[in-house]
C-alpha cells in the first residue's frame, strides 16, 4: 500500500518518521499531475506546496488549531492528506473534489475561497474570535489553545486587501502565523515594486549568509529555542537576527527567511519554533512553482491551470527532464479571439491602451503585453488599483480597455463606481469567463456584472455571442466615449456556425435578429427568444427544434443596458411572448431590463418569461453540466418555449373584482 493511501488523516500523517515525508511528496505530486492530466486544473501551483504543505499538518494539529488558504488553487496536497484521496478522481466535479476550499467537503477547509489577498484579514478575524472566547493559544497562559496558520502565496500579498490585513495582523497579541509561499510568480511574472523586494530578497548571497549565521548565532543562546527565547531576551537586537531590514517588520510583524520550502528539515525545525511564538510572525518560504514536473517548472504560467493534457515520459516510464506535453483544445475560445482582435485594435489605434490585473494569459493579452510594452500593463492581483489606473489613463485622453475575469470585476466595482462612472470616464471592460465557469465553480462564476454595473448610471453593457459579435462590440467600444462600457462572454469555444455571415456593427440598445422569422415578418413568429451573450447559439438550436410547431424568431440582444426598448414594445404590442435567456444570474439581469423596459413603456409584461442562473449557488463541474442544471442548453429553453406557448395569456380580472376604494378615500384619476 502506498503511504499516501495509508493517511486518512493529518493524524496518520504525523505517525510516519521525518524520514518517509519525502517519498510521500512524490506520490503525492504523481497522484496530481495523474489527475490534472486527465482533466485540467491548477497544476503548477499544487506541485509547489506539497512539502509545505506536508510540514505545516506535520506541525501542527489543524483539528483543532486553524489554516486558512489565502489563494485557494494551492490546496489539493491540503485535500489529499485531509481524507480526500479517493475524491481527486473527480477532480472538479461534482463526484469528486472542488478544485477550491470548499467546507461542504471537509472541516479542514474553513472557507472557500477563490479570490486572492482575504487570508490574513479572515485569519485575523478568527484569531481575535478565538481570543474573545479564550481559546487562543498561548505558550504559558494556554497550551492548548488553538494556533492560527496562514497560507498566502501566488504574488497575492501585493493585493489590497492582503495590506489591509497585515496592517491590522501587526496589532494582534498573540501567536499569528502568516506563511508567505513565495514561488518568484503570480499566475504569470508578479508584477510591481514588492515583486521587485522580493527578487533582490531572494538572489542576495549576503541575506542568505546572515541568515545562516543568525541561526548558529541563536541555536547558541542559553535557555531554548532559536525563536521564542531568543526574541524576548535580546529584544531589538534579536530581532535583527531575524530579517536585514525586513519589508514585514514595518506593519509590526517579526519575519524570518527566506528559507527553502523544499526542504523537510528546514520547514520542520522553523514551523515548530514558529508553531509556539506568541507574537504575530511572518515566515518567508521561497518554493519553485510546477516543482517536479520539468515542463512545469521551465513554462508555470502556462502549466498554471492548464487543460487535459498528455505527458510523454521517458522510456522508464517517468517524466523526464526536458518532457514534453500535448494539451488537449476543443477550439477556437473567446479569450484567444479577444487577444487577437485587442491586438488588432493597437494596431489600428495609437490611443486605444490595455490593462490586465496578473492574468496576461488567462485573458488573452501576452501578446499585446509583449508587442505594445509601452501601452500595456500588468498590475499584478491588483484590480482595484488597475480600474483607477484606466480611469486615469481615460482622463489623459486615451482609450483604456481593462481585461479582467467576471468574477474579479466585483473586487473593482467600487472604483467602477467612483472613478469611473461617476465621472462620466470611457473606461472599457472586457469581461473574460462571464456566467457559469465550469471545473473551477461557484467561487469564480461570473453571474452578477450585470446586476451590478447596471445601476451605473451612464453605464452601456454589451454582450458577444460568437468571435465577429466580439470584435464588432470592441469596435463600438473603442469609438464610445459617454461613459463606462462593458463586454461580457464566456469561458468557451467559439460556435462557428455563423462565422461566414456578415456581423453588422453594434447601434447603441438595437438588437440583432438571427432568424428569417422576425418581429416585422408579415405573418408574425409565435414567440420571440432574446439572448443576452453566446446563449443565442442554444436558443437557435432550440427553435430549430421547434420549427415543424412554431414560429420562433431569435434576436442577438446584443445590449442589457440600454435594452432595445423598441423591439420589446413591437412585440408586446402584437401580442407575440418573448423568452429572454442570459448566462448571469436571474436577479438583475438581462431579464430584468426588458421586463423593466415593458413597465416603464406601460406594457403588459405577463408574457415576458426569464431564463437565467437560478438563485442558487452552482458547483464545480463541465460547463455544459452546469448549463443544464441551470436550465439553459437547447432542451430546456424549448421546453421553456412550449410551456410558454402552450400556456394562454391571463384574461385581464373584471371590472367587479376590483378593489372599491375605501370611504372617504380620493377616486383614482
Amino acid at each position: 500500500m502506498s503511504l499516501l493511501d495509508q493517511i486518512n488523516s493529518p493524524a496518520d500523517l504525523r505517525r510516519l518518521p521525518v524520514t518517509a515525508l519525502g517519498d510521500l511528496a512524490e506520490e503525492i505530486r504523481s497522484r496530481i499531475i495523474e489527475a490534472v492530466s486527465r482533466v485540467g486544473g491548477h497544476l503548477a501551483p499544487n506541485l509547489g506546496v506539497v512539502e509545505l504543505t506536508i510540514a505545516l499538518h506535520y506541525v501542527f494539529d489543524f483539528a483543532h488549531d486553524r489554516l486558512l488558504f489565502d489563494v485557494g488553487h494551492q490546496c489539493y496536497p491540503h485535500k489529499l492528506l485531509t481524507g480526500r484521496a479517493h475524491l481527486l478522481e473527480g477532480l472538479r466535479t461534482r463526484a469528486g473534489m472542488a478544485g477550491f476550499p470548499a467546507p461542504t467537503e471537509s472541516p479542514y477547509d474553513l472557507f472557500a475561497v477563490g479570490h486572492a489577498g482575504t487570508g490574513i484579514s479572515t485569519a485575523a478575524g478568527m484569531a481575535r474570535g478565538d481570543a474573545l472566547s479564550n481559546e487562543a493559544f498561548h505558550s504559558k497562559h494556554k497550551p492548548g489553545g488553538r494556533r492560527i496558520v496562514t497560507l498566502i502565496g501566488d504574488a497575492s500579498i501585493v493585493n489590497g486587501v492582503a495590506m489591509e490585513g497585515l496592517n491590522n495582523a501587526g496589532t494582534l497579541n498573540r501567536q499569528f502565523l502568516i506563511v508567505l509561499n513565495d514561488n518568484g510568480m503570480s499566475i504569470s511574472k508578479p508584477q510591481g515594486a514588492i515583486a521587485q523586494y522580493f527578487d533582490r530578497l531572494r538572489l542576495s548571497h549576503m541575506y542568505g549568509g546572515f541568515k545562516k549565521g543568525a541561526r548558529r548565532v541563536l541555536r547558541r543562546l542559553p535557555g531554548g529555542g532559536l525563536l521564542q527565547e531568543a526574541y524576548h531576551k535580546l529584544g531589538e537586537a534579536a530581532k535583527a537576527l531575524y530579517a536585514e531590514d525586513s519589508w514585514f517588520e514595518h506593519f509590526g510583524l517579526v519575519t524570518v527567511g527566506p528559507i527553502d520550502g523544499h526542504d523537510f528539515p528546514a520547514l520542520l525545525e522553523f514551523l515548530t519554533e514558529a508553531r509556539d511564538f506568541d507574537r504575530p510572525m511572518v515566515l518567508h518560504v521561497k518554493t519553485i512553482k510546477g516543482k517536479g514536473l520539468d515542463i512545469a517548472e521551465r513554462d508555470a504560467t502556462r502549466f498554471h491551470s492548464p487543460a487535459a493534457f498528455r505527458l510523454f515520459t521517458d522510456p522508464d516510464g517517468e517524466p523526464s527532464t526536458g518532457c514534453r506535453v500535448e494539451v488537449a483544445t476543443g477550439g477556437r475560445s473567446f479569450t484567444t479571439a479577444f487577444g487577437d482582435a485587442m491586438h488588432d485594435l493597437m494596431a489600428h489605434d495609437p490611443r486605444t491602451v490595455a490593462c490586465t490585473a496578473a492574468m496576461p494569459d488567462g485573458t488573452g493579452l501576452t501578446r499585446v503585453l509583449a508587442d505594445y510594452p509601452d501601452r500595456a500593463w500588468d498590475v499584478g492581483i491588483c484590480e482595484s488599483h488597475a480600474m483607477d489606473m484606466m480611469a486615469g489613463l481615460a482622463k489623459t485622453g486615451y482609450k483604456p480597455f481593462f481585461a479582467v475575469y467576471c468574477t474579479f470585476l466585483q473586487r473593482a466595482f467600487d472604483q467602477a463606481f467612483q472613478e469611473v462612472a461617476l465621472q462620466g470616464l470611457p473606461v472599457r471592460l472586457c469581461l473574460d469567463r462571464a456566467g457559469l465557469v465550469g471545473g473551477d465553480g461557484a467561487v469564480h462564476h461570473g453571474f452578477c456584472d450585470t446586476a451590478l454595473l447596471r445601476t451605473l448610471p451612464g453605464a452601456t453593457l454589451l454582450a458577444a455571442m460568437d468571435e465577429l459579435s466580439l470584435r464588432a462590440a470592441l469596435e463600438f467600444m473603442r469609438t464610445y466615449d459617454d461613459g463606462l462600457s462593458a463586454v461580457r462572454y464566456p469561458r468557451d469555444h467559439i460556435d462557428p456556425r455563423l462565422a461566414d455571415t456578415p456581423c453588422p456593427p453594434f447601434v447603441l440598445g438595437k438588437a440583432r435578429v438571427l432568424t428569417d422569422i422576425s418581429a416585422e415578418s408579415p405573418e408574425a413568429p409565435d414567440v420571440a427568444i432574446l439572448a443576452f451573450g453566446s446563449l443565442a447559439m442554444q436558443c437557435l438550436d432550440a427553435a430549430a427544434s421547434l420549427r415543424e410547431d412554431y414560429r420562433v424568431a431569435v434576436y442577438d440582444a446584443r445590449f442589457a443596458k440600454p435594452v432595445d426598448a423598441e423591439l420589446i414594445r413591437e412585440l408586446l404590442t402584437r401580442g407575440i411572448p418573448i423568452l429572454t435567456v442570459e448566462d448571469h444570474s436571474i436577479i438583475g439581469g438581462f431579464g430584468a431590463a426588458v421586463i423593466e423596459s415593458a413597465a416603464e413603456q406601460r406594457l403588459d409584461a405577463s408574457r415576458i418569461v426569464r431564463l437565467g442562473i437560478p438563485d442558487a449557488w452552482i458547483h464545480q463541474d463541465s460547463r455544459n453540466t452546469q448549463l443544464v442544471e441551470a436550465g439553459l442548453d437547447a432542451q430546456a429553453i424549448a421546453r421553456a418555449l412550449r410551456s410558454l406557448l402552450d400556456t394562454p395569456p391571463a384574461e385581464p380580472p373584471p371590472i367587479s373584482t376590483l378593489r372599491e376604494p375605501k370611504p372617504g378615500a380620493a377616486a383614482p384619476r
